[in-house]
């Protein structure tokens, strides 16, 4: 499978990357992995708005989903082709009221499921077009979830926000790539069952025994040379900063 980094900075856009944002194709298929701010215009780069086939959110916080409002318009309010048929998203329990609610002006109650077919996450396996998806919780102030995303023997491992966490380790074990946030920086914050360090990250994916490496999800207040370094510090295998724009072969 082709994973594209559409956004990776944490918490709000930095001047070189939109938030959180990751395309994932195999067979003709493309799943969205979160659409945090900035991450619209950017995914325009990597494929045409209506070409999605799936969206998956790990959490509500706008760093992570902020930008459905925007492609709400885009297929909502399409008049080239008329209006979009609805694609199925896959987020936490309340994922349409927050989407009504960020947006505050959709044209009545109904008007979101007419483009977004919601499904409510919960922890377990389950298919998304050629892909296994494995969702578990993980340790973040509100109801959020790693991924492992299979295909064809191969899987790659998406933390989405957390602090340090033991389900995290176990959805990683053994996967040949893990995209995982180190928000914050080895011993200068410390909030319990927030974000990870780069140190933390690389101790989850030594523990873990995956292939690679990528770290993500770093903001723009955070040195990410530093993450990096601390995280090669206790991992033995390749450490990579994820950068807008990345592509990696799975």
């Amino acid at each position: 499978m082709k994973l594209t980094v559409v956004g990776c900075s944490g918490s709000f856009p930095s001047a070189e990357s939109a938030c959180s944002s990751y395309l994932i194709e195999a067979d003709g298929f493309r799943l969205l992995l979160d659409m945090g701010n900035g991450a619209l215009g950017e995914l325009q780069r990597h494929c045409g708005l209506y070409d999605l086939d799936a969206v998956l959110l790990s959490h509500l916080h706008p760093d992570h989903f902020i930008d459905m409002c925007g492609y709400f318009v885009a297929r909502y309010y399409r008049h080239d082709g008329g209006r979009a048929e609805a694609i199925p998203v896959y987020g936490p329990e309340d994922t349409e009221r927050r989407l009504v609610q960020a947006y505050d002006d959709v044209p009545d109650e109904k008007s979101m499921r007419e483009v977004f077919d919601f499904r409510t996450l919960t922890p377990g396996s389950f298919e998304i077009g050629p892909f296994t998806i494995r969702a578990e919780r993980v340790c973040h102030p509100v109801e959020a979830y790693g991924f492992r995303i299979g295909y064809g023997g191969r899987s790659l491992v998406y933390s989405g926000d957390t602090g340090p966490c033991e389900a995290l380790v176990d959805l990683a074990r053994g996967g040949d790539l893990f995209l995982c946030e180190a928000a914050f920086t080895h011993g200068k914050e410390d909030i319990p069952g927030l974000h990870l360090n780069g140190r933390e990250a690389g101790e989850h994916a030594l523990r873990a025994g995956v292939g690679a490496l990528v770290l993500t999800h770093v903001p723009p207040w955070t040195d990410p040379q530093i993450n990096q370094r601390d995280a090669q510090a206790v991992f033995g295998g390749p450490v990579e900063l994820a950068k807008a724009g990345a592509v990696y072969e799975v």
